[in-house]
């Protein structure tokens, strides 16, 4: 029996939830988005987050831990980016939809 790597990913400071209106963690060009995972389980885990075919930020931590990066859009559009964990040839994606916006609302 296999146990899940990644115990609740946050965005923005808020457990991330793909149903979740996504007014809650838009942000406007040049806001960072934060995106955390704490993780479970023992040994080393190799994380990575990957955007528009790139990869923004890799690491590796000991587990259990936490893994945390911002990533800063510079113009309005919503992309996806991918959280992987892998450990011990196990391996976990989560989905984030980061939605920027140009500019803040006023009223």
């Amino acid at each position: 029996m296999s146990n899940k790597l990644v115990k609740m990913v946050k965005l923005n400071n808020l457990q991330y939830n793909a149903n979740r209106d996504p007014q809650v963690y838009r942000r406007v060009a040049g806001h960072p988005f934060r995106i955390q995972a704490m993780l479970e389980g023992q040994g080393s885990a190799k994380v990575s987050v990957t955007c528009e075919g790139k990869t923004l930020k890799e690491s590796t931590l000991e587990l259990p831990g936490i893994f945390s990066y911002e990533v800063t859009f510079k113009d309005a559009g919503i992309r996806i980016a991918t959280l992987t964990v892998s450990s011990e040839g196990q391996s976990e994606s989560h989905d984030l939809l980061l939605d920027t916006e140009a500019h803040a609302k006023v009223g």
